[in-house]
């Protein structure tokens, strides 16, 4: 039996976009009686079993940058059962709106580019001025063309469930016993590329300086960013768990529920652990907070404000990565001083 209103999201295959778009998905659910489903990428899906509001997450089972026309009717077919009413397409790419325009739904909001204004039944331009912000981005498509979108702080913020249970089922995946001593977290690894990455040996001075005022250090990552995981550890010299690659998405979310204070670079980890709403110092370089901060409680943002910043870049352009060499350790360790503490019980639901 389908709901006779529900409302299909077409989701992103960014770990972080996929956070982010919690807010739309808790504008929805406070504005209309709608069953929400999420479509989205394998790597990203976990994250919607987390997501309060969310009746039910669909697969999207292609692989970045694969076309595969057939597999696309056979999905849209198979959407086109549950009757959804409205879609709301994220993702800018063109193949992210054929799906729900084969499946028929008669509602189809995004925005316009790679020419596909022909897939959407309500293209929007997008005014990245009056919309700074990619969570005000997407909960604009919540609501009609040109009515003004709250802001960022009057915005319900995303969250993420992590519970006594599934973390303990993490913890037991992982052969973990709960820890007892605090824990701090530190996520080295930006899949966009380099650019965004603080320098090895800055984490592994802040790694000592922790591990020596007692404190467990654990590290997060992909299996992609085990290697720079594992400078850190041999240049702290101090007892470090390398977790990169280790864990599934949902372990790491269950995992860093449980730490005191988080270190990231601007990631899909840095938003995983906002939404959690963990102790965070999110570090920045080549890109800018001023359109993906990081949305949680006790946040502190550190940055560099050079003439060359932000680029946007996967790589230096001036082979020199100031705007992250030159943040120092000291001012990270400082502002983790600063974070006020987490609630007592760590595991308790989030």
């Amino acid at each position: 039996m389908t709901h006779p209103h529900s409302t299909l999201v077409v989701g992103s295959a960014w770990v972080g976009d996929m956070v982010m778009c919690h807010s739309l998905i808790q504008q929805i659910k406070s504005a209309t009686d709608t069953r929400i489903a999420v479509l989205a990428p394998l790597w990203t899906l976990p994250l919607v079993s987390r997501m309060p509001g969310v009746d039910r997450g669909i697969e999207l089972p292609f692989a970045h940058g694969e076309m595969n026309f057939p597999g696309r009717f056979r999905l849209a077919k198979s959407l086109r059962k549950r009757h959804f009413s409205q879609a709301l397409v994220l993702p800018g790419s063109w193949k992210s709106a054929l799906i729900p325009a084969l499946a028929g739904i008669p509602q189809r909001i995004g925005y316009l580019g790679e020419q596909r204004w022909l897939l959407l039944t309500e293209p929007r331009k997008l005014d990245k001025i009056a919309l700074p912000t990619t969570v005000q981005r997407f909960a604009a498509l919540a609501s009609p063309a040109g009515v003004p979108v709250p802001k960022l702080a009057d915005l319900p913020w995303p969250r993420l469930r992590s519970t006594a249970t599934t973390q303990a089922k993490a913890l037991r995946a992982l052969d973990f016993t709960a820890p007892t001593k605090p824990v701090l977290g530190l996520c080295p690894g930006a899949e966009f590329g380099p650019s965004k990455q603080w320098p090895a040996e800055h984490y592994a001075t802040v790694a000592r300086e922790f591990s020596r005022r007692g404190w467990s250090i654990w590290l997060f990552g992909s299996g992609r960013d085990a290697a720079f995981a594992q400078q850190i550890e041999v240049q702290s010299v101090v007892p470090t768990t390398n977790l990169c690659g280790k864990t599934s998405l949902l372990q790491a979310i269950d995992m860093l529920a449980l730490c005191q204070a988080v270190v990231s670079n601007d990631s899909g980890l840095m938003h995983i652990a906002a939404a959690l709403q963990r102790p965070l110092v999110a570090l920045y370089g080549s890109s800018s907070p001023d359109t993906t901060p990081p949305l949680g409680t006790s946040c502190v943002l550190l940055r560099r404000m050079l003439d060359c910043s932000p680029c946007f870049k996967r790589q230096c352009p001036l082979q020199h990565h100031h705007c992250l060499q030159k943040l120092v350790p000291q001012q990270v360790i400082e502002a983790l001083e600063q974070l006020p503490k987490p609630p007592e019980h760590a595991s308790a639901d989030h």
